[in-house]
């Protein structure tokens, strides 16, 4: 037989890559793609309605405190309802609303109040499809895998939101905001679709329980008696804040004093980007052993921003700290979501996932609207050098937590038939409390 006759077997996505995980990533491309740019638009759409720099804080807070009130709820109904028919009717919220934001903006002039109104709903939905994404995606994939899967997973969303972001902007130049709002809407609608095919066949049925408030309890004596979890949670709700307060204020005002404008400091956001996706890169093929030791030993670059912004350092040296940056970060981040996998029930996913995300973002309103006052009192190299100094502390002090020492990465399950799903997971590491 020729060579040219043999039959070609057609190549597939891993073995590891099942539907769900293959829908959920394709999912989350499509939104970063919408979502990235849509977050530039919204201010831009402020600015062309007549609105001030103040104006532009007030959309943007409205965005973030419905995520801060809502989360939690929408954490319990995760691990209560089906968690793709929750993402789902996220999906449609934030399409609904981005849809009219955008037809009032292509319309004519918005009033703040509407702007505010509709960017409010988008953060209710953002709040309630977090953890229901995340306990999906971490009931998606095998314990083998998880490692490998989760920085695909990241690094195809880091890549989806830095092409959308430059997108975006090049988009509003061209044809204004409104359109970009209104892609971003349908963004949603085709992420909301491929999320619907999501298979759920497989997923345990949870017992009637007590309600919501009963599981919101519940979760939260799964976070609380997890020294590792609430710990790392509290050392991120500080760095988080002060990261987004460098970032958001410090970040534009040093660029424009002392960098050239915004255009260096956008490249320097988008070496940021570039790192994380480098990070991801290196986690596909490495699998540390202890696994938050690691990963929270990655956190401490996160000052090096601030403390480049504080110099302040030449563009090319504030470009090589913010790719170094992210590079460590996304090392954290693969590390924290396949610790998650390991030591958290299923059926608790979304819940604890939900403290996270709440504890994580909880203080970032609150050090942006301090970050000027900040600078008033203090100076803004000061100010800069303290956000440096939180993080380290906040940092130092989540290793002196044992568990977070101790944590290893548990061996895969030993093949032999029908694994039992308790025996595949007792293996070793910290027993959860």
């Amino acid at each position: 037989m020729s060579p040219h006759t043999v039959p070609r077997t057609p190549r597939r996505r891993p073995s590891w890559a099942g539907r769900n995980y293959s829908l959920l990533t394709g999912a989350a491309v499509v939104t970063n793609l919408g979502s990235h740019g849509a977050l530039i638009a919204a201010s831009f759409a402020v600015l062309e309605a007549g609105g001030s720099g103040a104006d532009v804080g007030l959309v943007a807070a409205a965005r973030t405190l419905p995520l801060v009130l809502f989360l939690l709820v929408g954490g319990a109904l995760a691990d209560r309802l089906p968690r793709h028919r929750v993402m789902v009717a996220a999906n449609a919220l934030n399409c609904v609303s981005q849809a009219a934001f955008a037809a009032l903006v292509l319309a004519g002039e918005p009033k703040l109040w509407q702007m505010m109104l509709l960017t409010a709903l988008c953060g209710t939905g953002t709040a309630f499809f977090n953890p229901a994404a995340e306990g999906m995606l971490l009931s998606s994939v095998s314990g083998e895998h998880a490692n490998r899967a989760f920085a695909l997973f990241r690094m195809a969303m880091n890549g989806a939101g830095i092409g959308g972001a430059a997108l975006g902007g090049a988009l509003i130049a061209a044809i204004g905001p409104g359109w970009v709002l209104a892609v971003d809407a349908a963004a949603f609608a085709v992420a909301g679709a491929l999320r619907a095919f999501l298979d759920v066949g497989d997923t345990a049925r949870r017992a009637p329980g007590g309600g919501l408030l009963a599981d919101l309890r519940e979760g939260w004596v799964e976070f609380r008696t997890r020294p590792w979890l609430w710990s790392i949670v509290l050392q991120f709700s500080v760095v988080v804040a002060v990261v987004g307060a460098a970032e958001a204020v410090y970040g534009p005002l040093v660029a424009r004093d002392r960098l050239g404008g915004p255009a260096p400091w956008g490249v320097a956001l988008a070496f940021f980007g570039a790192g994380t996706i480098a990070g991801a890169l290196l986690m596909m093929v490495w699998k540390p052993r202890r696994l938050l030791l690691v990963g929270t030993l990655c956190v401490f670059p996160l000052a090096l921003p601030s403390a480049g912004l504080a110099v302040p350092l030449p563009v090319w040296g504030l470009c090589a700290v913010m790719f170094f940056s992210g590079a460590a970060i996304e090392v954290f981040g693969v590390n924290w979501m396949t610790t998650m996998h390991q030591e958290i029930p299923e059926e608790k996913f979304s819940r604890v996932s939900a403290y996270d995300w709440f504890g994580s973002v909880s203080m970032l309103p609150l050090a942006t609207a301090l970050a000027g006052p900040a600078e008033s009192a203090f100076g803004r190299t000061e100010a800069l050098w303290g956000c440096a100094a939180l993080v380290v502390a906040a940092t130092a002090l989540v290793l002196l937590v044992p568990e977070v020492r101790r944590i290893t990465r548990k061996p895969p399950p030993v093949k032999r038939g029908a694994t039992a799903p308790a025996e595949a997971a007792g293996a070793v590491g910290v027993t959860p409390g």
